[in-house]
């Protein structure tokens, strides 16, 4: 029996469709196949506009948008997601393989393909040792910060189609906005007229209209527009240039290269790459998942994403993710299974052999009208916004994965956000907060609260951790304990209240031992209370706890401080005004529980 439970398991994650498949019927199969041809539709002038931020030819982001889709839908974890070209891995992939290789040339297809190869290689090995965790570390503020940053960008490259003026191609976006701004003056009317309207139209129909798809209403509003134009004063006047027919054909085979020399020159990139698309499909299908209460394996989205990327640098597609648009939409339009991301790519299929000579009249200004439109659509100003107000520490982060995206390469730029967010998690981490506490004499149940020095113990010190104490705060908080000694001598006794404290490891256990050797010297001691099972199974293990002494291991505040009094100088005691805990109450000078600090009132004798 278990030797079946297993194997099926194995099928199941080999072949993820198996687990999804029993649920197909006929209604299932008409609800998918819906969805499907609506994600065509949207994806025909996406497609088209993303393989051209990849200076790719067009008809690249519609092979893209079929194959791996198929593949990463049958072999993924999420019944919702759809792959694809994306704005981000097109805008980088640009960034990557342009300074290398004209853009459009075979160079640079080969060098592209080789990208997406080594993109999906990196993708299935992670997926195969389980690394689905590693994502984790692309905090949303990075990606937020690096496709606002690209979007800026696409917009900046699209400047000299928008208005017809030259500008050098490979310019980095300071020398695009300075070449710019010299050639001002030959701006062309007709090729902006074209864009204005475009983006016009495009924004109407987004804004008013929002059941017509806004990109193919733009296209074909600037593509008339331009063919007005073209037709009244002719292409020499008017420098209307299109984009030209596409092959009306499916996906070709392909080969990427596979020379030593190229493969090392592409390893960085393919390696930023991959943590960028694996980041976009993982936190896509799962933020669908809530939705849909779909439980998302992030290993197995990791090998469904890069068998799509193997297998599609085959079958002339650049490097694919998961796409929140279309994604979205899959799920609204009541996909219930892959199938309708299989259905989907089926359609785009047979719509391009239909349509793929009605690009001949595309406009590349309204195609730059379009990436605009595009570009403008990814800065998400309302996360942006709360992380204004809400984080000092992650607007930090997304101002410097935004402009190192600008002015740094583009795949430079992730990493310097998931390095600053790391830095600035440790450097949190690495300084919990530790807290002066002490009971509260107006509470009945004496709770403890910050500490006020006039409620506070003349012996014994009571201090709260919040963090964990390992070897990064081992110096911060090695530091606090001892200035409690130079604001306090006589505070030989401490108590650290440890329910705050999740972990400890080897560093933080020797510096407890040490400071319970320490207070041992002074005469005092080190006590622990509310100490959580796990921690307490730690020093245990590691033989800590004998140093430590495992008479100063409490359950409970209560229990830490009734055995602590015992231990306190009585001769203290007695000339202590403060009574701060119920044992400091003698038959001499018994104290009611509401006294304020240094008055004496006598407690009523319960009846026995």
């Amino acid at each position: 029996m278990k030797d079946v439970l297993a194997c099926n398991l194995w099928l199941y994650k080999v072949f993820a469709f198996l687990r999804w498949w029993p649920n197909v019927n006929r209604g299932s199969l008409r609800d998918d196949a819906l969805a499907g041809l609506t994600g065509a539709i949207i994806v025909l002038p996406q497609g088209v506009a993303f393989a051209t931020i990849a200076g790719l030819p067009p008809e690249y982001g519609l092979y893209t948008a079929m194959v791996p889709a198929i593949i990463a839908a049958l072999f993924g974890s999420s019944w919702h997601l759809v792959s694809g070209p994306t704005t981000a891995i097109s805008i980088v992939v640009f960034g990557a393989i342009s300074p290398l290789a004209e853009p459009g040339t075979g160079q640079y297809i080969s060098l592209v393909l080789t990208l997406t190869f080594l993109v999906g290689l990196i993708q299935l090995i992670m997926g195969i040792a389980r690394m689905g965790t590693l994502v984790n570390f692309i905090s949303h503020t990075v990606v937020i910060g690096f496709t606002a940053g690209a979007a800026i960008l696409i917009a900046s490259t699209q400047i000299k189609n928008f208005f017809g003026v030259e500008i050098p191609r490979g310019s980095t976006f300071y020398e695009t906005l300075h070449a710019f701004a010299l050639q001002v003056g030959n701006i062309n009317p007709y090729v902006t007229a074209v864009a204005i309207l475009t983006l016009v139209t495009g924004i109407l129909v987004k804004t008013y209209f929002k059941k017509i798809p806004y990109m193919i209403a733009a296209m074909v509003v600037g593509s008339l527009a331009a063919l007005v134009l073209n037709n009244m004063l002719g292409v020499d006047v008017t420098g209307l240039a299109t984009v030209g027919a596409l092959p009306a054909s499916l996906p070709p085979l392909s080969s990427p290269d596979f020379s030593l020399d190229t493969l090392k020159t592409l390893a960085p990139t393919a390696f930023a790459v991959t943590m960028l698309a694996l980041t976009e499909a993982v936190s896509i299908s799962r933020a669908i998942a809530v939705r849909s209460e779909q439980r998302i394996d992030g290993n197995q989205e990791f090998v469904g994403q890069g068998l799509a990327n193997v297998i599609g640098s085959f079958f002339s597609s650049y490097a694919s993710s998961g796409s929140f648009n279309r994604s979205g939409l899959n799920y609204e339009a009541g996909a219930k299974t892959p199938l309708a991301a299989v259905f989907a790519s089926i359609a785009l299929g047979l719509i391009l052999l239909l349509v793929a000579p009605l690009a001949a009249y595309l406009p590349v200004a309204a195609m730059a009208a379009v990436l605009v439109l595009v570009a403008w659509g990814l800065i998400d100003f309302h996360h942006m916004g709360a992380i204004f107000k809400a984080s000092r520490s992650e607007t930090i982060v997304l101002a410097t994965t935004f402009f190192a995206t600008l002015f740094v390469e583009l795949e430079f730029a992730i990493y310097v956000g998931v390095i600053l967010s790391l830095v600035l998690y440790l450097n949190r981490t690495s300084r919990p907060a530790i807290r002066d506490m002490s009971p509260d004499l107006s509470n009945p149940k004496r709770r403890f609260e910050a500490a006020n020095q006039s409620q506070e113990c003349p012996q014994l010190k009571i201090v709260g951790i919040d963090g964990s104490v390992f070897f990064g705060a081992v110096s911060h908080v090695q530091q606090k304990l001892q200035e409690i000694d130079e604001r306090r001598p006589e505070h030989t006794h401490l108590l650290i209240l440890a329910d705050g404290i999740n972990f400890v490891d080897v560093a933080g256990a020797e510096m407890l031992v040490q400071e319970a050797k320490r207070r041992r010297r002074m005469g005092g001691g080190l006590y622990l209370a509310n100490v959580k099972e796990g921690l307490c199974r730690m020093l245990r293990k590691g033989g800590y706890l004998a140093d430590i002494g495992e008479e100063n291991i409490f359950a409970s505040k209560a229990e830490a401080i009734a055995a602590i009094h015992k231990k306190l100088n009585p001769e203290r005691c007695e000339t202590c005004t403060r009574r701060v805990f119920r044992e400091c109450a003698t038959d001499a000078t018994p104290l009611d529980e509401g006294i304020d600090a240094g008055k004496v009132t006598p407690l009523k004798k319960q009846p026995s």
